[in-house]
């Protein structure tokens, strides 16, 4: 009964059933569709496990793309471990808002970015949400943040392919495609394979396949030696039917960087010129969607 509604939708066994959520959902969802019609390209980046370097390809695709003219900007969907900010050295920043919405967080580069991690008291406080809550949040971010007009929206995804990923990927209209990650050894190609079948489950097209820690530049000789592995992430693309983009060596010029909110596409390094390589991929394979 409504006289007995609390409001607290996401602790509510009814709330599928209440006519009053529908129809919250439903004006939810008109406002994401109206706030997405206004950028061009919406990918996000999926791993099917934790420790690969998601959000480093997701910070790095951003700051390529913005290198090269595009507007750019980051959705930090990774609710539970929200590290877009510090990787794009912005975490020191609040977002605006007013009666228009909320206003991302632009770095000084202009790529416009939005994370939970903005709204928490410290570094060290958890995120302890149930599902449908990091869900709610990630709509949230889709509806009510202002992104303006931007050519590329990037929506870092947490890992795995469960309800919270799920309900992003479904939330998102007309979303180009997924870049899947994964690192050579065996354990987290299986997962990536997870990653591919749920993205083909809910019909949304693959980009690709990149590698992430393709090997280990060493400081010394400038050589790569292959630490984790060789070639997984390329095996399982062509088992898969699905395109590889290319392969990221670890290097420790670009892990220093990131530890200083500074994407390792600024850096002169290895990592760097094979990085630009695998957007000027994933360029090319959108623009032919």
């Amino acid at each position: 009964m409504a006289e007995e509604c609390s409001g607290n939708c996401d602790s509510c066994g009814s709330s599928s059933d209440c006519s009053d959520t529908k129809k919250m959902m439903e004006q939810q969802n008109a406002q994401i569709r109206d706030n997405m019609s206004k950028i061009k390209y919406k990918i996000a980046v999926m791993s099917g496990k934790g420790g690969v370097g998601k959000s480093t390809v997701t910070v790095n695709l951003a700051a390529t793309l913005n290198m090269m003219g595009y507007k750019v900007g980051v959705l930090d969907g990774d609710i539970h471990g929200p590290n877009i900010p510090q990787m794009l050295g912005v975490d020191q920043i609040q977002p605006m808002a007013d009666e228009n919405g909320i206003y991302p967080v632009s770095t000084p580069q202009g790529i416009k970015t939005m994370s939970i991690g903005y709204f928490l008291p410290d570094k060290n406080t958890p995120i302890i949400w149930r599902g449908p809550k990091a869900s709610g949040a990630i709509r949230q971010f889709l509806s009510d943040v202002n992104w303006g007009e931007l050519d590329f929206l990037l929506i870092d995804t947490p890992p795995g392919s469960g309800d919270i990923q799920i309900t992003t990927l479904q939330a998102i209209p007309d979303i180009d495609g997924v870049v899947i990650v994964t690192t050579p050894e065996e354990v987290s190609v299986l997962d990536a394979r997870k990653s591919v079948s749920a993205a083909n489950t809910l019909e949304i097209p693959i980009i690709g396949i990149v590698e992430n820690m393709g090997g280990f530049v060493c400081p010394e000789c400038d050589k790569v030696i292959d630490i984790f592995g060789k070639g997984g992430g390329e095996k399982a693309a062509k088992e898969l039917n699905v395109f590889f983009l290319g392969r990221i060596p670890l290097d420790i010029k670009a892990r220093v960087a990131s530890d200083r909110g500074v994407p390792m596409v600024t850096m002169d390094c290895k990592a760097s010129e094979e990085f630009k390589k695998v957007v000027n991929t994933v360029l090319e394979r959108i623009k032919k969607e």
